[in-house]
């Protein structure tokens, strides 16, 4: 008589890619504190240096036309998650002093790395005191699909500087936008990315996100649309 079969190994669910390492069981070596927090007034000046980086990194230089000064009286208007919102992400080879915030409680991560990262600008984006420099950022606003009849949010700015990328911030820093999304109850998050961008593309899809096809941008802008302000 053959002995009975034993029952298949019970499968998991996958879990969605949080991008979020696991800082308990982080073993200790090179270790980089992390953190997510809303930007402020205060962190104009290193958001207006990312964005000039990512203009010159997707080549579009020439278009960048921002100022510390037109940011400082566009981008915080509102009130967090309800117009443009700003996700800053911090970096110390050490603990990070504890923050608060109303709106939003910070994201805490230990990163764990085989050699310590040189930071050649850290002076540039210091933030505060100590060894906290600004490593990458994320801006995003509310949007409204109407095929879903519920909010959503577009992701305008994904960025991560140079010496911190391909570390897993970036994933970090979309993946604090989704939670967000959801917490939120909105069913979307949406970008763009450049169809030569590689490196971006299959960053996206290996977080989950589709590539659609067969939709062009469609821009008014510059003096094409100042024609139009007699127009009514």
């Amino acid at each position: 008589m053959e002995a009975a079969a034993q029952p298949p190994p019970t499968t998991l669910a996958p879990e969605a890619p949080t991008g979020f390492p696991d800082s308990d069981s982080i073993p200790v070596g090179h270790r980089l504190f992390s953190r997510i927090r809303l930007a402020t007034p205060a962190d104009v000046s290193h958001i207006h240096k990312m964005i000039h980086q990512m203009a010159i990194f997707k080549r579009l230089a020439d278009q960048c036309i921002a100022t510390e000064s037109s940011l400082s009286s566009t981008l915080f208007n509102h009130p967090p998650f309800q117009s443009f919102t700003v996700f800053l992400l911090e970096v110390s080879p050490n603990p990070l002093p504890k923050i608060t915030s109303p709106n939003f409680t910070p994201i805490e991560r230990i990163i764990q790395l085989d050699l310590p990262i040189i930071d050649p600008e850290a002076e540039l984006f210091k933030s505060g005191t100590n060894d906290v420099v600004v490593a990458g950022h994320v801006l995003f606003f509310p949007i409204y699909p109407t095929f879903l009849a519920k909010p959503g949010l577009y992701v305008e700015d994904l960025f991560v500087r140079e010496c911190y990328r391909r570390k897993g911030m970036g994933k970090m820093l979309l993946s604090a936008v989704a939670a967000q999304a959801v917490k939120m109850g909105y069913g979307r998050v949406q970008s763009l990315v450049l169809d030569w961008n590689v490196n971006a593309i299959k960053f996206y899809k290996e977080m989950g996100v589709e590539i659609l096809t067969g939709w062009s941008i469609c821009r008014l802008t510059g003096e094409a649309l100042e024609a139009y302000r007699d127009a009514i």
